[in-house]
């Protein structure tokens, strides 16, 4: 066998997560399999009231790329899920700002009253607080089984808004001290990109919570998730199936063996299912329109695959 030059060697290392079963240097990729659909996620729709510096999926007030989805769209896979019997606990929530949609309200209460736990990422500003009255009905009827998740960057105001631009902070904090006060069942997710060890993260929160007087526990990582920072452009390894035992990880753990996605791209007919929250617009992802055939094994062939799951730990349900 010819050995190959440096400069074939640098175009092999730049071809990364281009073969879903191979990588660059030609180890068999890794890959997971579906073993319970225990969380279904459903993206409402692009659109944001914000434009946030390193939003995964790129909302904004402008981006549409997905639309809004309808609450007859829901229930068709919700009706789906009883038909086979799929044992979901979870229906999740994610967009854009979900509150934009607006059949969201309705479509979260369907969902509750399907007897489904639902779980909402929000910005807490002012869409969700347009619904404020709607949601303490939800409240009142469903109590713990809805829980809201308020994305809270960083428990500084000034680092906070260098994500999310001026002018968030004051609105996000009043729409998270709204939902403490009322006895919502609430969370936190924040970045870990500020060069800040894990323990002084929460320790910085602790005392954001402690002085807002704000009911969440800042050392509990299911009451306040710190997810890893993504960027397609990030330099990360391919994951190939001897990582698993290298990195001590188990395909398990990852997102798309007990997640999976619906989302409704523009101009698209119907919905679509994706393995996970990360990879709503890659077609190569794409899983059918039902859920009942989305039980296909996962290649994990992009970056976020490696930076958020496999070495970040990161998991959307916390």
């Amino acid at each position: 066998m010819l050995e190959k030059t440096a400069a074939e060697v640098r175009f092999d290392l730049n071809a990364k997560f281009r073969d879903p079963f191979t990588t660059a240097k030609g180890e068999t990729r890794a890959s997971v399999r579906l073993l319970k659909l225990e969380t279904l996620w459903i993206n409402t729709g692009t659109i944001c009231n914000l434009t946030c510096r390193n939003c995964y999926i790129e909302s904004s007030p402008t981006n549409n790329r997905l639309v809004y989805i309808t609450n007859e769209e829901v229930c068709a896979y919700l009706e789906e899920i009883e038909r086979g019997e799929l044992r979901t606990r979870e229906i999740a929530f994610t967009g854009g700002e979900p509150f934009i949609n607006t059949e969201f309200v309705a479509i979260i209460t369907s969902c509750l009253e399907a007897g489904f736990d639902v779980l909402v990422l929000t910005n807490a500003m002012r869409p969700m607080m347009k619904v404020a009255d709607k949601l303490l009905e939800l409240q009142s009827l469903y109590g713990e089984q809805l829980t809201l998740r308020v994305s809270t960057d960083h428990y500084s105001t000034e680092l906070h808004e260098e994500e999310r631009g001026d002018n968030t902070w004051k609105p996000m904090l009043k729409g998270l001290k709204w939902l403490s006060d009322h006895g919502f069942n609430i969370t936190v997710a924040g970045r870990t990109c500020w060069n800040e060890d894990e323990a002084s993260m929460r320790a910085g929160y602790k005392v954001l919570f402690a002085q807002e007087n704000i009911r969440i526990n800042a050392d509990d990582p299911h009451s306040l998730v710190l997810f890893p920072e993504m960027s397609e452009g990030a330099e990360v390894p391919e994951i190939t199936t001897a990582c698993w035992d290298i990195l001590n990880v188990s395909p398990k753990s990852m997102m798309c063996s007990s997640q999976r996605m619906i989302v409704k791209r523009k101009g698209a007919e119907r919905p679509t299912v994706v393995p996970c929250t990360l990879l709503p617009y890659d077609e190569q992802f794409d899983l059918g329109h039902e859920l009942l055939h989305s039980d296909k094994t996962v290649q994990l062939n992009h970056p976020h695959c490696a930076k958020f799951c496999v070495l970040g730990g990161g998991s959307c349900t916390g």
